[in-house]
């Protein structure tokens, strides 16, 4: 199942989310490596400045969905104010599955 991570910085955090950025990277190549990250990418606020993070994962369930997000050094660094967790049906445009729908 996938699951998107939603998450919201907290405000006046930008540097908190430039100086974790390198180790965030790396956990996601990580992620990728594994096969469990399918894409992800920081929300722009109005001036194109990274405000929060979209990052869709395969998981077993929401829990394990939650354990990664938790592994993120961002969340470890506290840069977020929010994390949502969704399950999500990737319909159109999935590699995975190109004749869909």
């Amino acid at each position: 199942m996938l699951y998107a991570l939603i998450c919201k910085d907290k405000p006046d955090h930008l540097q908190v989310r430039m100086d974790n950025r390198p180790a965030h990277v790396e956990f996601l190549k990580k992620l990728n490596a594994e096969g469990t990250l399918k894409f992800a990418g920081p929300f722009l606020n109005d001036d194109e400045k990274p405000y929060g993070s979209l990052v869709v994962i395969e998981a077993d369930n929401k829990m394990e969905a939650a354990k990664i997000g938790a592994e993120d050094p961002y969340a470890k660094a506290g840069l977020f104010e929010s994390v949502r967790i969704r399950a999500w049906n990737w319909v159109f445009n999935n590699p995975a599955n190109p004749s869909n729908p």
